[in-house]
């Protein structure tokens, strides 16, 4: 049953779209602002976001940015600024979709539908040697077996292995953590959060050869 999250401030609106898409065999989390909405992203694994622009606690557009900087989970936008520049500024930050209220029940899910399998088709799995992110279903597979990552470590991992053969600063991956935690990370926390990661995913931790040090400039995503 697909997963989708529904961030939008007006309640009224809400409750139809979550009446409409569980008639359509659909599970429907739902948030009206931005932390909530980041928060119960970061929880889960969602197969689609609708997302409104303005909200009652930040911008749609920020949600979107955090989402496509660790996900590629699809994003449509649901909102009445409908003009050309809003819908330019939400493709630019990586929108998959946008359809200005008011709209048809159908044609959203029409659009749900295209954008889930285009993004389907194009990326569900990324791998670094032995371990697999399969992100269509959320889980992680090192030589075949699932291995258990908290919600923040395999949000960490995405960053990793979608940027593999990138180096990755020590100031981004904070950014990144940050931009999920909403809290201050020191370089102490993010030490420790690659070291967890490296003991789920590395033959040896103490010699990683799938998430690697790049003496003084920060860490990089290899084959092996």
């Amino acid at each position: 049953m697909p997963k989708i999250l529904l961030v939008e401030d007006d309640r009224d609106l809400a409750g139809l779209l979550m009446r409409f898409l569980n008639s359509e065999g659909y599970t429907v989390s739902y948030a009206s602002g931005q932390s909530d909405g980041m928060r119960i992203f970061n929880e889960n694994v969602f197969d689609c976001v609708l997302l409104d622009i303005s909200l009652k606690d930040g911008s749609g557009y920020s949600v979107c940015a955090a989402i496509k900087a660790i996900s590629d989970t699809p994003v449509i936008f649901i909102t009445a600024s409908a003009d050309e520049a809003c819908t330019v500024a939400g493709f630019e930050i990586g929108a998959d979709d946008y359809i200005g209220k008011p709209f048809g029940t159908r044609e959203l899910l029409a659009r749900m539908k295209n954008v889930m399998r285009r993004c389907q088709r194009t990326s569900p799995l990324l791998q670094c040697g032995n371990v697999v992110i399969d992100s269509a279903k959320g889980i992680v597979l090192k030589n075949g077996t699932e291995i258990v990552l908290s919600a923040l470590e395999y949000r960490l991992l995405l960053v990793f292995f979608s940027n593999k053969n990138q180096l990755l600063s020590r100031d981004r991956l904070a950014e990144e953590l940050w931009s999920l935690t909403k809290e201050f990370v020191s370089d102490n926390t993010l030490s420790v959060y690659i070291r967890r990661l490296r003991e789920r995913i590395e033959d040896d931790p103490h010699d990683p050869h799938l998430i690697i040090t790049v003496r003084g400039l920060g860490y990089k995503a290899v084959d092996g």
